[in-house]
């Protein structure tokens, strides 16, 4: 058992962030950068992304639309926040962009937008923020100015300041802490897997450092982040050279050159480790995962993302997790599987965002909610479907199923303006040009046997880390440490086929770590 002193002492560092901006890595980083310990199995170093030029416009015209969009990605994030003053990339984002104008009050901004249907969104993740938007070509002229403007004259209004300030402090008090086991999850995975890294702590910020946050904070944060050399351009519908030639030059206005990049040190291995963190809740949510070097144009990329498709896309029915744990078991919701970092697009839930680039990705399977007395047992379905990926290929059927969704699937990823720009700009950074077209032709050549070779290389159970959400945090601890078989029973009769595979799930091997359990209160999750 560890002292609280202990826990408090991991959780510190679980949930650091690691410094602020330093100078921009090399092209390939030294094996064993000064200060840093020996590389070991699992570590992930930071191997820099591809750099567009400065101001780089991607455009995707066609004239059978009357709606222009626009995607402004900025090449910063959370990482980009000083240590102490988390959530201060996303709160000035969303500041420039919701807070009103120079012009317009923040309600007068809204008011003008109305009359033309337009859209006005801001989202920031690790490393990217995204400002996208969408109106008729009649509106135009009014809306490039309106646009424009939040980012050039931007108001800075004290009452807005402090009213999103307020916002982003009850998303992480009263949103992700007491209301959302989902995201409390997939966040906790972060603090574990990227402990000590930039990645660890939530993008929307801490307690502590969004209470630090002054007005002048954000003012100063804005030039240094927003600037045409961390800039891409996005364009598409009804565009014409007239229309670039306005856009580029409006932005041109932007601060030339911004502050140097944060340098991203090696994530060290997670395998093993384990966060519970306990609330009041009825259900047990479990997240786990572990960062992987393979990101898109690894070529294991494609088979493996084939792979997690045949565990579950999120939200689709095909997946073996769905299948096997939720419609046949009864156990929960929702099991799901994610070859790289996913965080659900807005206007479509089954979809993951564009622009969630990322020097460093991970891998994660998501199970919620289960009932907590089978808490235990899910998890080691989950660990045992994916185990049997890598003991044996696929049979040519299941293969041929999941090949033939894909092909269809990869197609809805793509339907709108707004999300063929994302994966457009997601390209110039992982060197991936016409992605989607790619997976579509790797799908005609893969086999059983080649994805069954990529999930053995990329994989292994035994790097995987777990987060679970509970009530009875101690309770749990308890049940992985003990490694003691997890049965289940069921409330209407199963098959003998079924029954006879649950005797080999509840003694499935857990890769946990006894020694590296942590329990935490969620009421204290990302305070400072």
């Amino acid at each position: 058992m560890m002292t609280r002193a202990t826990v408090s002492l991991i959780l510190a560092a679980a949930l650091s962030l690691a410094g602020c901006a330093h100078h921009k890595p090399p092209e390939t980083p030294p094996d064993n950068p000064p200060g840093e310990p020996p590389t070991e199995p699992g570590d992930v170093p930071a191997v820099p992304l591809k750099e567009p030029p400065p101001m780089h416009l991607v455009v995707q015209a066609r004239g059978d639309t009357p709606i222009v969009s626009l995607r402004l990605v900025f090449h910063t994030g959370s990482i980009d926040d000083p240590k102490g003053k988390e959530g201060l990339t996303a709160l000035t984002a969303k500041l420039m962009a919701e807070g009103g104008t120079q012009r317009l009050t923040a309600a007068q901004f809204l008011e003008a937008l109305y009359p033309m249907a337009a859209e006005v969104k801001v989202v920031t993740d690790k490393e990217m923020t995204t400002l996208s938007g969408r109106v008729h070509q009649d509106f135009l002229p009014s809306f490039l100015l309106l646009f424009t403007d939040t980012l050039l004259q931007p108001r800075f209004d004290p009452a807005e300041f402090e009213r999103l300030r307020a916002n982003a402090l009850n998303a992480v008090r009263n949103g992700l802490r007491s209301e959302d086991d989902e995201t409390l999850g997939k966040v906790g995975l972060d603090a574990l897997i990227y402990a000590g890294h930039p990645y660890a702590h939530y993008t929307g910020g801490t307690v502590q450092g969004l209470q630090s946050l002054t007005l002048e904070d954000v003012k100063a944060h804005a030039r240094r982040v927003f600037t045409q050399d961390r800039l891409v351009i996005g364009l598409a519908g009804p565009v014409d050279a007239n229309l670039q030639q306005t856009v580029t030059s409006r932005l041109s206005a932007l601060p030339a050159k911004g502050a140097p990049r944060v340098e991203l040190p090696t994530v060290k291995s997670s395998a093993g480790r384990t966060l519970i963190l306990q609330k009041p809740t009825l259900s047990t949510a479990v997240s786990m995962g572990f960062v992987t070097p393979m990101r898109r144009g690894d070529p294991d990329f494609f088979p493996v993302a084939f792979a997690l498709s045949n565990l579950g896309e999120h939200r689709q029915f095909i997946g073996v997790l769905f299948n096997e744990l939720r419609e046949q078991r009864g156990l929960n919701y929702g099991d799901y599987a994610y070859v790289e970092h996913f965080i659900e697009d807005r206007g479509n839930g089954t979809f993951n965002r564009t622009n969630l680039v990322r020097t460093q990705q991970d891998v994660s399977i998501w199970l919620r909610p289960v009932v907590p007395a089978n808490g235990v047992f899910a998890t080691r379905g989950a660990v045992y479907f994916l185990e049997r990926m890598s003991k044996e290929p696929l049979t040519q059927e299941r293969f041929n199923l999941v090949r033939g969704f894909l092909q269809g699937y990869t197609r809805l990823w793509e339907q709108t303006d707004q999300r063929r720009l994302g994966y457009a700009i997601d390209s110039l950074y992982y060197g991936t040009p016409d992605f989607l077209e790619a997976y579509r032709s790797a799908l005609t050549t893969m086999t059983p046997e080649s994805v069954q070779a990529a999930v053995r290389r990329q994989l292994q159970p035994e790097k995987l880390a777990f987060v679970f959400v509970t009530e009875d945090a101690q309770g749990l601890a308890q049940k992985l440490k003990s490694g003691a078989p997890s049965p289940i029973t069921y409330a209407s009769p199963k098959s003998p086929e079924l029954l006879k595979l649950d005797e080999i799930i509840i003694q499935q091997k857990l890769p946990v770590r006894p020694d590296a359990i942590q329990v935490a209160p969620a009421a204290e999750f990302m305070e400072r």
